[in-house]
């Protein structure tokens, strides 16, 4: 049996998307993960598969002294992956990016292991910029991305099979939902919006008047006292329940949250992450904004945000645009390209 290496981390953006391809491939793979002691070793826990533990560092994009030892600390962790490649003899490597896959893409290159990342953003990563030349192909979310690159091959954005199997009844008995009024689902990424959760709850009593709200607030994010009509949970591994469930969405503008709101045909406000981050959520936002497949929240306009969600919600043009559109789960393709380079 062919052996398969995923590497990615450093945010539930460069984890899930993996597991969703290793799930395609089970079965027919030898799998295994590669990354750091951190968010994505939970992740991945659940799926059962060998997990190797490099101590890789985390360039700061501002001036620190942290930064000194980047170098170092980066050398040390790219020879316990080539060690770790060199004696697992894995057939392909295969990166969702982040600071976590450097160390595997490098031991991959080095020992003539066939490399392919997938890149979710509008704009490259750093990572992906770094390796694509020598990866066997550059596998893209958006068609622009990939003819940046000469392997470049637009294939999607990589989907869980089990989020286009929420069914709306049982989803909003499951959460408590009478159906009575249309439910707004708050997605605030993996370690949760502080500005989401601020906003929400800053206008709980009014949105209220309207909607059901569930919240997925991000670990430590919860709230003691909760008003009826308001859930909230730190993590949900069921989203296809929690899509199931919703009217319509609130969410931060990162690629693979927003390509499954299209997909699933939900309307949404998205609110960009536009401060510590390279502006992928701003030009995400943008792009589908002008498909008018969703509508988008400057985080400096947080204060009217009632209003653009009822707004949302009366939003036929939205609507109709999104059962036009033709997004689907990009993870059998992405399957299909594996398959074809490890044949």
């Amino acid at each position: 049996m062919k052996r398969l290496l995923f590497t990615g981390g450093g945010s539930a953006g460069h984890v899930v998307p993996n597991l969703a391809v290793m799930q395609e491939l089970k079965g027919s793979y030898d799998i295994a993960y590669m990354g750091t002691d951190g968010m994505e070793r939970g992740l991945v826990r659940a799926f059962g598969c060998p997990y190797y533990c490099v101590n890789c560092p985390k360039l700061v994009r501002t001036l620190t002294p942290k930064n000194l030892t980047v170098p170092f600390r980066l050398a040390a962790a790219q020879r316990q992956a080539f060690e770790i490649l060199r004696r697992e003899k894995f057939d392909l490597v295969f990166s969702k990016g982040g600071y976590v896959s450097f160390p595997a893409v490098w031991a991959a290159q080095q020992l003539k292991v066939p490399v392919m990342t997938h890149e979710s953003d509008l704009t490259p990563g750093l990572c992906t910029r770094m390796i694509a030349k020598k990866c066997r192909y550059v596998l893209t979310s958006f068609p622009e991305t990939a003819g940046k690159f000469r392997n470049g091959k637009c294939v999607g954005s990589p989907m869980r099979r089990e989020l286009f199997s929420g069914e709306r009844a049982s989803a909003r008995k499951k959460y408590g939902f009478s159906g009575s009024k249309p439910v707004l689902l708050v997605l605030g990424g993996g370690s949760g919006s502080r500005a989401l959760n601020g906003a929400v709850r800053k206008h709980l009593a009014t949105l209220l008047l309207r909607f059901d709200i569930l919240h997925l607030c991000g670990r430590g994010n919860c709230i003691d006292r909760t008003p009826r009509g308001y859930v909230q949970l730190e993590y949900e591994q069921d989203m296809g329940a929690a899509y199931a469930c919703c009217d319509i969405a609130l969410s931060r503008a990162g690629s693979n949250a927003v390509f499954e709101l299209i997909a699933l045909k939900k309307p949404a406000l998205l609110v960009p992450l536009a401060h510590a981050s390279r502006g992928d959520q701003t030009q995400n936002a943008a792009y589908f904004a002008k498909k008018d497949l969703c509508a988008v929240l400057e985080e400096e306009k947080l204060d009217t945000l009632p209003s653009a969600l009822l707004c949302l919600y009366g939003n036929a043009s939205i609507r109709d645009a999104l059962q036009r559109d033709h997004t689907v789960s990009g993870t059998e393709m992405i399957a299909e390209v594996i398959r074809s380079v490890t044949a």
